[in-house]
This record gives C-alpha cells, structure tokens and sequence, in this order.
C-alpha cells in the first residue's frame, strides 16, 4: 500500500496555492490526471493541526472546535466515499462533446489552452455556485458547505455527497473548445485553492484583495449577516464577483457571524446532509398549485408567495457578532474517545479509498456502510444522545469480531503488520467495555419506563 505522503512536501503546498505550471499539470487523457484532492489529504491534515496550534498559542476562543471540525471532516470523507461510486460519468460526457462538438483545435499540452480552461473552469465555478445559492433544490447539497458555525480549515472540508451530481454539468460549455483533461486538471485546482481561504488567522492580502478570492472575502460569503448573504461566490479569482455585482468587502465594524441563516443544532452526518432535502418535499405538499410547489424546488431558498425569486433580504435575521453557538459540552474522555477513534476511521478511509478498486462490489459496500455508521456514531456523541453508548458499543463489537475473523484478509489488504492489528482490537475491546454500564443504564430506564 502507498504510503500517505504521495509527494514531496515543496510540491504538495505549492499545489494548496495553485502554485503550479502547464507542463507539470497537463496530461493527454482523464486517466492520466492525478487524483489532486487525494493526494492533498495529509497536506490538509497537517494544515489543520498547524491552525489549532497558532489559535491555542495566540489563546483565541471558538475558532476551531473539536465537534464541529470533526463533523467539517466527516463530510469530506462523505463526499469522496460517495465519488469513488459515481466518477468517471461526467468526464465521459465532456470527452464525448469535445470529440462531437470540437470547433477550435486547443492541444492537451498548450499553455494557451491551460490558461484559457484557468479562466474557463473558474468562471463556470462562480455560475454554479451562484446557482447553487439561488437554486432551491441546488442549494439542498450546498447548504451542507455552509452548515458550520466556526470557520476554519475544517470548514473547508464540510462538503456534500449530492452536489457532484449537479455541478459537472455548469463546465459543459467548456467541453467542445478545452481538452476534459485539463478540465479535471484546473476544476481540482480550483478546490484545492479554496481550502487555505477558510480561515480566520489571515486578515488581508493588500492589492491580492482586488484579483483573488482571499480569506477575508470568503469569510463574507460565510456569514449569516445581512450584508453576507449571497455575496462572493468567487473560486480563484474574486473579479467575476465584482463584474457581476455581487462583490461585498468584510466590514471591521460588523464581524462576520458564521453559518446558516437557522443553524442546524446537529452534528449528524446524514442529518446535515440531507436534512434540506426533508424541508423541502414538506414545503411541496403545504403550499398549492403546480406553479408554486415547482417554484419551492427551483427558485431561492428564501423564496414564498408573493415575493422575488430570491425572496427578500427583511426576511433575514438582522444578527451581529456575538450569537450563541450550537456546543453540547463533552467531558474530556469523551474528546480524547472521539479524536482516537476519528483518527482511526481517517485510517480506515484512507485505506479504503485507495484500495476500492481492488474490492469487489460487496465489500465495497459494505466498507462505506460501516464508514457512514461509524461517523454517525461519533455524531451521535458529539450530541449527547441518549442512544449514542447503544449506537457505539454494538459498532466496537462489530469491529472487533470482523478483525478477529478476517485478520489474514486485512493483514494483506492494508500491507499493515499483524501487531498493529492486535493493538486496534485492544482499542475496540476496551471501548466496548467502556460503554457496556451506560447501555446497561438506558436498557434499565427504558425498562422502569415502560413499567
């Protein structure tokens, strides 16, 4: 198995910066496109721990919290488990158009065409996410993006497993003139970039703030303010925002407060990902008429009976800094048992991911089963549920017979030693026991209850 580190360090930040040049990113084919985001994993990682050490040693307060990071996680974990099922469909569409439809001779290997697909992807990017905030059923999957309250390089992360499905379709105008592999090249390096803007330890960028999207611009296209709303939907670069008029400058004397306009209250990782999608189907069967129940799917979020496409900014809670933030308080073993076994499933996915295509159907499956759950147990935690030492005992005990009956298989899957694999069923065997007083504890008051 490779091992995490897939480049070399100068290279693998230079990447987080689109600091890169046409001959070391350009490829003939899709195939032979790197896959960036994956690569860019432990540089996100080392990334985030470097930011919760400059924020412990400056003493900062609520700019990054172990739930909601965690949950910020989870969701890029998400979205790329979810990837590895659906790639390969849009890509296809795009080499289809440009051998059809081709109508200027631009060469995979051209500087010309990387800089023309560098302006191409970054201009359809702004539509899409445009869209994605004035489209109901769009901003279903985008909503996920904006759901936590903190901002941070977590936060960047905090991504949908649905959004895919629709945004490759805004790049299809590039595809008859641009080769799809550069297409996949520049649409990965436009997300890389977004990472490092999520954070609050950068104020400003001087003449930078004119031409790029920097943290401060993106820290209003974050904030549940009214001036934030709908305001800078910039990738790259922040000039289709000022050319289209929806440009808005961080105000020093109104601090961004984060998150959505009704914050979800829920570290649940299908909770957070689909619950818009309920909001929705319900708003369709309260109001009436065709008309109206198209326009709860296709027109904005803000959207009712009598008002504009977008609905109407009064309608927005008129909020300043500081507001209250969703943060059920664990005890301290609860923060040290989420980070071990948060590290573990990162472990886990990252296994996975880089064998899945050496799995069978069923075994692919079934690891993305046990992925989901487990994050939703340590959702579940994150929450205080009642429910949670129930969800999370039987998933330690799942763990630690599957290790024990297919030790071999894992052994030779992950190229790992056998000894690691003793030490991960001590973890789970110690877990489970942790947890066996307090389900002993709800299956009593359940029965007290129904007695």
């Amino acid at each position: 198995m490779d091992s995490l580190l897939k480049t070399d360090v100068i290279t693998g930040v230079r990447r987080l910066f689109y600091m890169v040049t046409p001959n070391e990113t350009s490829a003939e084919h899709v195939a032979d496109v790197p896959n960036y985001m994956q690569e860019s994993a432990v540089f996100f990682f080392v990334a985030i721990l470097l930011e919760v050490a400059v924020v412990l040693i400056q003493g900062r307060e609520n700019v990054v919290r172990l739930a909601d990071g965690i949950s910020s996680m989870t969701a890029g974990m998400f979205m790329m488990l979810t990837a590895i099922f659906i790639k390969g469909f849009d890509f296809a569409v795009f080499g289809w158009l440009h051998q059809t439809f081709r109508s200027v001779n631009l060469v995979w290997d051209s500087p010309t065409a990387w800089f023309l697909c560098f302006f191409g992807v970054d201009l359809c990017y702004y539509w899409f996410h445009r869209m994605a905030h004035e489209v109901n059923i769009l901003w279903a999957a985008h909503q996920v993006h904006h759901s936590s309250e903190d901002y941070n390089l977590t936060t960047a992360l905090r991504q949908s497993i649905l959004q895919r499905l629709t945004s490759w379709t805004f790049y299809i105008p590039l595809a008859p003139f641009i080769p799809p592999s550069l297409i996949l090249v520049h649409s990965q390096f436009n997300t890389l970039y977004q990472f490092w803007i999520h954070t609050e330890l950068i104020d400003t960028l001087g003449p930078l703030e004119y031409i790029l999207n920097t943290p401060s611009h993106h820290r209003v296209h974050h904030g549940r303010n009214r001036y934030c709303i709908d305001k800078n939907y910039a990738g790259t670069l922040i000039i289709f925002d000022r050319m289209f008029g929806t440009f808005e400058a961080e105000k020093r004397d109104d601090k961004v407060v984060y998150g959505l306009v009704h914050p979800l209250e829920s570290y649940n990782p299908l909770y957070t990902q689909f619950c818009h999608l309920q909001w929705m189907w319900q708003r369709v069967w309260e109001v009436d008429g065709i008309s109206n129940k198209l326009s709860v799917v296709f027109k904005g979020p803000g959207w009712d009976q009598g008002k504009p496409r977008t609905g109407l900014i009064q309608d927005i809670p008129d909020i300043h800094h500081p507001q209250p933030k969703y943060d059920p308080k664990l005890p301290l073993w609860g923060s040290v048992y989420i980070c071990a076994h948060f590290l573990i499933n990162f472990l886990v996915f990252h296994f996975y991911s880089e064998g899945s295509g050496n799995l069978n159907q069923l075994s692919a499956l079934l690891g993305m089963v046990y992925m989901i759950y487990s994050f939703t147990c340590v959702g579940a935690i994150c929450d205080l549920k009642w429910y949670a030492p129930l969800l999370e005992s039987a998933r330690c005990l799942v763990v630690l017979a599957t290790l024990t009956v297919f030790d071999d298989s894992m052994v030779a899957f992950t190229k790992l030693d056998s000894v690691i694999f003793t030490a991960v069923r001590a973890v789970f065997l110690l877990s489970a026991f942790m947890w066996l007083p307090q389900c002993i504890q709800r299956f009593a008051n359940g029965k007290s209850k129904r007695e």
